[in-house]
C-alpha cells in the first residue's frame, strides 16, 4: 500500500478515488455532511474490487445509527438506490473479511476528507469486530492512518471526531452506560466504569444511555456522528 500524509484540495482527493467520486456526485444537492465506511481485503481479485461500501451515515435523514442499530447485528439498512444519500448498511459487506477500512467524509457530494487504516488482525469481518462488545474497548488498527487527506477547504475539521484528532481506531468504546462504536485514541476516551456527565467521548455510532455490553438502549440519547464541542476534548 502507498502511505501518504498530505493536505490537498477536493479535486486531488476525488482524483485519487475516482470510482467513488462518480458515485458520490449524484448526491451533490444534499447540503449536509455524510460519512462512508469502505472495507477492503487483500484477497480481492481483481484489485479493482478491493473496496466495498459497507456503511453510509447521514446524521440528518431522520434515522439514527446509534450504538445499538445495525453495527453488531449486520441487519441490512437502506437500499442501493439511496446508499450514498441516507443511512445505509450492506449486510453482505458486513460479513466479509476486512483487512483495511477507509472512512470518507463527503459534503455536498464532494469528498473533503479521508483516512485509511490497516486492521491489526486480518480475516475478521466488521460484524465480528462490532459483536465484540464484551469486554469491548478494542484498539483495532496499528501504525495510525496509512493514508490521510483533508481538502484545503474542508470545514469544521477541528470539531470532527475522526478527522480532527489523531491516533488509532478503536471499536466498541464503552464506559458506564455509554457506548461509541468508532473512536480515535487521539481524542478523549473515558475511563471504564467512570460516569461522564458531559458525554465527552465522541465518535460514530454513539449512545449515551445504553447497555454497551449487550447492545440494548433506552432510545433516549442516540447520536450517530457527534462532534467535539468548541470548549475542547476534555
Amino acid at each position: 500500500a502507498v502511505v501518504s500524509t498530505q493536505s490537498t484540495g477536493s479535486s486531488g482527493i476525488n482524483a485519487e478515488y475516482g470510482g467513488l467520486q462518480s458515485q458520490v456526485m449524484v448526491t451533490k444537492t444534499i447540503p449536509i455532511v455524510l460519512l462512508i465506511l469502505l472495507v477492503g481485503s487483500v484477497r480481492a481479485r481483481p484489485r479493482r474490487y478491493l473496496w466495498h461500501l459497507g456503511m453510509n451515515l447521514n446524521p440528518a435523514d431522520g434515522h439514527i445509527m446509534g450504538y445499538t442499530v445495525g453495527w453488531h447485528t449486520g441487519t441490512q439498512i437502506g437500499t442501493n438506490t439511496t446508499a450514498l444519500s441516507m443511512d445505509y448498511l450492506d449486510h453482505y459487506v458486513w460479513i466479509e473479511p476486512a483487512d483495511y477500512i477507509a472512512i470518507v467524509r463527503h459534503q455536498h457530494g464532494v469528498i473533503d476528507a479521508l483516512k485509511v487504516f490497516q486492521f491489526r488482525y486480518w480475516g475478521l469481518s466488521l460484524l465480528d469486530r462490532f459483536k465484540d462488545m464484551n469486554p469491548g474497548r478494542r484498539i483495532v488498527s496499528s501504525g495510525g492512518p496509512i493514508q490521510e487527506e483533508v481538502a484545503w477547504d474542508a470545514e469544521n475539521i477541528d470539531d470532527d471526531p475522526i478527522f480532527g484528532v489523531g491516533g488509532e481506531l478503536a471499536f466498541n468504546w464503552r464506559y458506564a452506560n455509554n457506548g461509541n462504536r468508532i473512536v480515535l485514541t487521539g481524542g478523549h476516551l473515558a475511563d471504564l466504569g467512570v460516569p461522564d456527565p458531559n458525554d465527552s467521548t465522541r465518535g460514530l455510532g454513539n449512545d449515551y444511555q445504553c447497555d454497551p455490553l449487550r447492545g440494548t438502549t433506552t432510545g433516549k440519547y442516540l447520536n450517530e456522528a457527534k462532534p467535539y464541542p468548541s470548549y475542547g476534548r476534555r
